[in-house]
């Protein structure tokens, strides 16, 4: 989508919180490249101004997706300096790894925070502009946990399945307002610095690139109403799954 045969015409909006670098950074690329304003939301607004510089019609906000004033206040920001949000999609995650015996009671409830919490929160600061103009999209950014409780996910997994109940509720909800909800759902492991670190010698196709699963977001966001798609999953080509 580009702008330049009509330089008058207002851009649209892309809101992404938990803009950090992976998957974040390429939902920003691959938005702004198709001609939105793009608003990177993170708790740390310092570690996104680099980005933000990169991108025209681009700019880093800091929120804490934890807190409902801090949400409140950042989308409050957007809708006065750009508008109202066309995509909104919420990549903020806490991922916890550890039994339930393991896990304290501040960090289940912050996991939960984060990946369910913190979506209804965003959500319900775009939602009332949307149904206005009879349009919009909602892509919440989910993983397999969601479905299956392992040893040691018992936050995660916990916090996940949340996230899904809700994406689908207002999937559900929103769809006759012309308000798109979908969940894609992430199967792998997501190829960054810190993955490779980690996971020393696995091969490329191991990975799952940032900038392929922005294409398939974008898709997503571009959608025809009589072909939406709720859940999606990507996984790399040589996921055992």
């Amino acid at each position: 989508m580009t702008y330049g045969s009509n330089p008058s015409a207002k851009p649209p909006v892309c809101a992404i919180v938990g803009a950090g670098p992976g998957n974040g950074a390429a939902f920003a690329r691959k938005f702004s490249k198709e001609g939105y304003a793009v608003l990177l939301l993170a708790r740390q607004k310092e570690r996104l101004e680099a980005l933000s510089q990169q991108l025209p019609l681009a700019r880093a906000i800091a929120c804490d997706v934890a807190d409902p004033l801090s949400i409140e206040c950042a989308f409050g920001d957007i809708h006065k300096d750009f508008g109202p949000v066309d995509v909104l999609i919420y990549n903020a995650g806490k991922g916890l790894f550890a039994s339930l015996d393991e896990t304290e009671p501040q960090e289940f409830e912050l996991a939960w925070r984060i990946n369910a919490f913190g979506a209804f929160l965003a959500a319900r600061e775009v939602i009332p502009p949307m149904k206005s103009a009879g349009h919009g999209t909602i892509i919440l950014i989910g993983a397999t946990a969601s479905r299956r409780g392992g040893v040691k996910t018992a936050a995660f997994a916990s916090a996940k399945a949340a996230q899904r109940s809700l994406a689908e509720s207002m999937a559900r909800s929103l769809g006759p307002f012309g308000i798109h909800v979908a969940l894609v759902v992430i199967d792998g492991v997501i190829d960054a610095e810190q993955t490779r670190t980690w996971l020393p010698g696995k091969p490329d196709s191991f990975f799952l690139r940032p900038d392929d699963i922005a294409e398939t977001v974008y898709f997503l966001a571009r959608q025809k109403k009589s072909a939406w798609t709720f859940e999606l999953e990507v996984r790399p080509f040589a996921e055992n799954w």
